[in-house]
């Protein structure tokens, strides 16, 4: 990128669910969801300068098929920023993707969330105007929580968010691992079998649980087998606090009480199972 020291550079933090319990289908195909999101210190990286319009690259090792025109996220949100806050303006932006696609780890929600905080900071829009939040919401159900990017339940659609301070894994070490297959998140949840198994209860303070759960994981495991070996790879491990699926899938995670002993899980794991992506990162 020409000029790169004047370029402003965001993180679009990788997303995990602690929780996400299925409530009912919606009549507009949406579901009702209860679920809990935090958020990994790494992710995908967004920089932007000025520049005459709004342009988009990709690099990184997830780059290929990805557009840069209209239809990306990145894209969408910085056109409807430009044209309430700063129709004047312009920016030359590059993502470097470096979080698998359809993994249920934020992609391109972080991606659009990144861009709006990213931009904001460019043309000089206050980090606290409500209209990131609009148009946040008005890109996807995980899209205001990316924007937040600290932990936080949703309720709703996943949109009705109520920050909460959870001591417990704050700065804990996390690994993320995915087998290397995407997971659209449509059939997943139209593979879900409608039964409603209960609401996500958080105690005061909140501290993980074994009760909470994914409701998603059992349809994509269905669609993805190979998601249950993932789950089994990381329960195995010495010190794996707690374990689940993120999202939709494929990624499932682990959290570790201190980094040396998550290492030798995701260098076990990998010694295994060299082809599958790996993360190691701690929350935010």
């Amino acid at each position: 990128m020409a000029e790169r020291q004047r370029a402003l550079r965001e993180t679009a933090h990788a997303k995990i669910n602690l929780a996400l319990h299925v409530r009912e289908r919606l009549p507009d195909g949406y579901h009702r969801i209860e679920t809990l999101f935090a958020f990994c210190e790494d992710g995908d990286v967004l920089e932007a300068e000025r520049a005459e319009g709004l342009r988009l690259t990709i690099d990184g090792p997830f780059a290929a098929g990805l557009s840069t025109g209209e239809d990306n996220l990145v894209m969408q949100a910085a056109a409807r920023l430009r044209a309430e806050r700063a129709p004047e303006a312009g920016a030359l932006i590059r993502l470097t993707k470096n979080l698998p696609v359809a993994s249920g780890i934020g992609g391109g929600s972080a991606d659009a969330a990144a861009t709006l905080r990213l931009l904001a900071r460019l043309w000089a829009v206050p980090e606290d105007d409500p209209l990131l939040a609009t148009i946040a919401g008005g890109l996807g159900a995980d899209v205001p929580a990316c924007l937040l990017s600290r932990t936080c339940r949703g309720e709703g659609k996943g949109d009705d968010l109520a920050p909460v301070e959870f001591g417990e894994i704050a700065r804990r070490a996390v690994l993320l691992v995915n087998p290397g297959v995407a997971v659209p998140t449509g059939p997943v949840f139209a593979g879900w079998d409608g039964r409603d198994r209960g609401g996500l209860a958080l105690a005061d303070p909140p501290r993980l649980d074994a009760g909470w759960r994914n409701d998603l994981a059992a349809p994509a495991r269905a669609a993805q087998p190979v998601i249950g070996d993932v789950l089994s790879a990381l329960a195995g491990q010495p010190g794996a606090r707690f374990v689940r699926m993120s999202g939709s899938g494929a990624t499932c995670f682990a959290l570790f009480d201190d980094f040396a002993t998550r290492d030798a899980a995701a260098d076990a794991i990998a010694g295994d199972n060299p082809d599958w992506w790996m993360l190691r990162s701690r929350l935010r």
